[in-house]
């Protein structure tokens, strides 16, 4: 019998695939427990319709970040910070205030996990960030560290 999962099962499928399963398997557990559907007309129209759904929104979301990462190209990011006298900053940039600063100066909403900083800035000076804004989308962000 072809039935529709409607949640993970650990050995047997994810959300939303079709498998066989036994007759007294399906209308025993799954059905029941309202683990899967019976993959009838309508429920594979359903979950076909859904499927488009779910591709046209992550269509919009890679769109979004690929005009997010063409604006973040043309932005030079300036955080002023205490430094001494050979140019070392007091404590460091990190990525939270990195994204705190493009929030308050440019209105730009990006989570500090998408900022890939491999260390925290501790010197005075121009350098360029990777921002993962989607997968495959990475957009760069120039940050000019100043006193």
């Amino acid at each position: 019998m072809k039935v529709i999962l409607l949640q993970d099962i650990k050995g047997v499928g994810k959300k939303d695939q079709i498998i066989n399963a036994n007759d007294g398997y399906a209308r025993n557990y799954l059905f029941p427990k309202k683990l899967a559907v019976e993959a009838t007309t309508g429920n594979l129209g359903n979950l076909k319709a859904k499927q488009e759904s779910n591709q046209y929104r992550k269509d919009m979301q890679k769109e979004e970040a690929i005009k997010l990462a063409d604006k973040l190209k043309d932005i030079t990011l300036t955080i002023k910070v205490k430094a001494g006298e050979n140019g070392k900053i007091f404590g460091g940039v990190t990525a939270k205030e990195i994204a705190e600063s493009l929030k308050t100066q440019y209105n730009i909403e990006v989570d500090k996990k998408k900022i890939n900083l491999t260390e925290t800035i501790k010197v005075i000076g121009t350098r360029t960030v990777d921002v993962k804004l989607y997968e495959g989308v990475i957009g760069k962000l120039k940050i000019n560290v100043g006193a």
